[in-house]
């Protein structure tokens, strides 16, 4: 894997640069290109106060006169420079107005996800190594209840019982940790559902494994073989959902900010659909690829260096197998395969 290593992430880091052009280009052309323009429409509103100079200032500055490719290859010039262009609603340059508010929903997003690594965990483990007679068959049903639920749902089960009955956190001051800890809680339960799932479909993989029956004949505990055998090749296709479920974590946080009131891009979104500000929108969207993108990107690049059994995906003539007895869990990141040590 040393010498093909090197070829592989250069091959994913180049993939991901075209995906992040791909999805800024798209959402440009949906803006600028399909009937009912909305900045020419906002700009000839008159309701919107606009005044001659300011629409041929934004005019220039966004090659509004010019062919569409010419936009684009302006726009594109701006983002690629970290220029995500200016606010029509403020007047102001959009990436301080996004920077201003998205360490607080990458905040509520991080903390979201290790709250909900530790349910994951805890159910994972509960459903896989504790007697019937207490409550195994009832964790393993916990993740389709969680995912039941709808987000607000909980949110608003959060809010009524430990804001409104025990006091723990005020909705009108959200922003403390205490209250950024319950509403990341309100994301992390559905989150977690998905990965209790993986958890426990590898758990009982691995358990079945010649290894696993080896170390129980030993007499080794099941809390032994958990945490000596089972939990690492367990826990090692987290790491890819973690990367598939980044998306649903930034969406779920902007609906959890408007549920708690909090400061961060659901209401920089909230105000920006509202007063059509298209470059704001365009700025989020465009954001929110490059964050998934390169999670994924991450994931991809250290799921073989986390498991040895993992080796590059190669042309289908020298794909490998699975080494006998020992043969992967259900669940491996995109471009790689199974396969023995080499």
């Amino acid at each position: 894997m040393s010498n093909s290593y090197p070829v592989f992430v250069l091959r994913r880091i180049g993939q991901a640069v075209v995906v992040i052009l791909l999805a800024y280009i798209a959402t440009f052309l949906v803006i600028s290109v399909l009937p009912g323009d909305p900045v020419s429409g906002m700009l000839n509103n008159p309701e919107n106060g606009f005044t001659p100079e300011q629409v041929d200032q934004i005019v220039s500055y966004y090659k509004l006169d010019q062919p569409v490719l010419v936009q684009l290859w302006e726009s594109l010039a701006r983002f690629l420079t970290g220029d995500l262009g200016v606010s029509l609603r403020t007047n102001l340059p959009v990436a301080p107005m996004i920077g201003q508010v998205a360490a607080s929903t990458f905040s509520l997003a991080g903390t979201a996800l290790a709250i909900a690594l530790v349910l994951a965990f805890a159910v994972g483990y509960g459903a896989h190594a504790l007697p019937r007679w207490a409550g195994r068959d009832l964790l393993r049903a916990f993740p389709s209840l969680f995912l039941s639920v709808p987000n607000y749902v909980v949110g608003l089960l959060v809010l009524i019982f430990f804001s409104f009955q025990l006091h723990l956190f005020s909705v009108i001051d959200s922003e403390t940790p205490v209250g950024t800890f319950f509403a990341a809680l309100t994301l992390a339960i559905p989150v977690s559902a998905q990965l209790a799932e993986v958890i426990i479909a590898n758990l009982d993989h691995e358990s079945s494994q010649e290894y696993a029956t080896v170390a129980r004949s030993r007499g080794l505990t099941q809390a032994g073989l958990f945490v000596r055998h089972l939990l690492k090749p367990a826990s090692l296709p987290v790491v890819t959902v973690i990367a598939l479920i980044v998306g649903e974590l930034l969406g779920g946080a902007v609906l959890t900010e408007q549920i708690f009131g909090r400061n961060g891009l659901g209401s920089l979104v909230q105000q920006s659909v509202t007063t059509q500000d298209t470059p704001v929108l365009q700025a989020v969207v465009s954001l929110s690829a490059v964050v998934f993108v390169v999670v994924n990107l991450v994931a991809d690049l250290v799921y073989p260096l986390l498991d040895p059994r993992v080796r590059l995906a190669e042309k289908s003539s020298r794909a490998t197998v699975p080494a006998p007895g020992r043969r992967p869990g259900p669940f491996a990141p995109s471009g790689l395969t199974a396969g023995k040590v080499g």
